[in-house]
């Protein structure tokens, strides 16, 4: 692959798009390896929502790669919703950093559950993801996502990063 200075705009805004979109399907799929395989080394990853009633922004779920690995290892032993989830996502937009090696993606991300008695599906949680990803010569890779939720009440259970 060449270097992504020297690419058409448009193939390396694609190669974003694609990885966000990618990284959906692969939490759909509960791909956990395949997953992490797109972060980079560095990932951070968090999830807020803000809070009228207290007039903060509350974290939900803060973690690096290495925590998301052992999040992923562990989920089997927790006691968690087993329902479906698909996630719709919509890149709005991205922005490159002025040296070429870094995007900001905007896109907003609707999560859909479907329960196992009974097959219902619901929207579950709305909100918008903020990534930063890395370009490389050997494609784009997420360095780190924070999604911002409008939802906030969620029920117990739930352990899966959306």
């Amino acid at each position: 692959m060449e270097p992504v200075e020297k690419m058409n705009t448009a193939n390396v805004r694609a190669m974003v798009a694609e990885l966000v979109y990618r990284s959906c399907m692969m939490l759909d799929a509960m791909d956990f390896n395949a997953f992490l395989a797109v972060c980079d080394e560095k990932f951070h990853y968090l999830i807020t929502a803000f809070s009228p009633e207290i007039r903060k922004e509350m974290t939900w779920l803060e973690h690096d790669k290495m925590g998301m690995t052992l999040l992923f290892k562990t989920l089997p032993k927790h006691n968690s919703d087993q329902s479906i989830l698909s996630r719709h996502a919509t890149v709005y937009t991205i922005s490159f950093s002025d040296d070429s090696k870094h995007a900001d993606v905007v896109t907003v991300i609707q999560i859909y559950r479907t329960t196992l008695d009974g097959g219902a599906t619901e929207l579950f949680a709305v909100g918008k993801m903020h990534d930063k990803v890395v370009l490389s010569a050997d494609g784009p890779l997420l360095l780190a996502r924070q999604i911002k939720l409008d939802t906030r009440m969620l029920g117990i259970g739930f352990h899966i990063p959306f």
